[in-house]
């Protein structure tokens, strides 16, 4: 559903990729994350056509994003960062703009409003003022609108920033049930908990390169299972083992003060970036 061959983007002196090619397959939950500046924000902004590239190309639904930008829009929604509704109109209103942008039949919008609304839980607020929804709400509304027109690919930009862990929950679920419904979602986010809990399979980007790509799991099992921080003087360490038992072992001969614990995929990037994702 989204290729990208070699893409490449210059800023003057600024080489913000650098060649990046991957595949995320229909249907796919794919988790695209990295620190500030390595990239993510620019590769986005090429898929959405609000970005030419410098080299390479990009495809949505086999549609070369820059010499067919209206085929490859069809097939994608984008939930943006930043709230980005319409506060002084209701959430129906908001949403039937959305549609007619879309250019959609005006019997077709009031379907998939009632369809939508009911989906991310806000049949009771559809004559509610957007300004008076709390930030899940907005949220739940974002992801609504961004699926009126049916999209083939959904792209999620930091769609739970700023959210108390309980409504985040709820937006993993709504996420993971897009997808089950069909839907390519391509996420990115600085929880790294997020992606290792909702992807199929995460890309690490640095400095405008992948350097590395691969299933949460075998990400993570590439290090071991089990890690130990280690604690000293301004500084922490941290070793990572095959089985609980060799961490033991290791604890056992070290007595410095540490955490036992699981391998996380912030391992993972740190391992291969030394830098943390947020």
């Amino acid at each position: 559903m989204i290729d990208l061959v070699e893409l490449r983007k210059h800023y003057k002196a600024l080489e913000a990729l650098k060649g990046v090619s991957l595949r995320v397959a229909s249907g796919e939950l794919f988790a695209y994350l990295g620190p500030n500046g390595a990239g993510k924000t620019t590769t986005i902004r090429i898929l959405t056509g609000l970005t030419r590239p410098s080299g390479g190309w990009a495809l949505i639904g086999g549609h070369d994003v820059e010499k067919e930008p209206i085929k490859a829009k069809r097939h994608q929604g984008l939930v943006p960062q930043h709230i980005n509704l319409d506060a002084e109109l209701t959430v129906e209103e908001n949403l039937i703009i959305h549609g007619r942008l879309h250019r959609m039949a005006a019997s077709d919008i009031r379907s998939r409003i009632d369809d939508l609304l009911g989906y991310v839980g806000l049949e009771e607020k559809r004559t509610s003022l957007v300004k008076r929804l709390s930030g899940g709400m907005k949220r739940r509304l974002m992801i609504a609108r961004a699926l009126l027109h049916r999209p083939g690919v959904l792209f999620l930009d930091e769609p739970t920033v700023g959210l108390d862990p309980a409504i985040r929950r709820r937006i993993w679920s709504l996420i993971k049930k897009i997808q089950q419904d069909g839907v390519t979602v391509f996420l990115t986010t600085h929880y790294i908990e997020e992606a290792e809990f909702l992807a199929d399979r995460v890309a690490f980007i640095d400095e405008g390169r992948i350097v590395a790509l691969d299933t949460p799991r075998r990400l993570m099992d590439g290090l071991g299972q089990w890690a130990i921080d280690v604690y000293r003087e301004n500084d922490m360490v941290t070793r990572y083992f095959p089985d609980r038992e060799s961490a033991r072992r290791y604890a056992e001969e070290h007595r410095d003060g540490y955490t036992l614990r699981r391998v996380n995929l912030e391992d993972v990037f740190l391992t291969y970036t030394g830098k943390k994702v947020a």
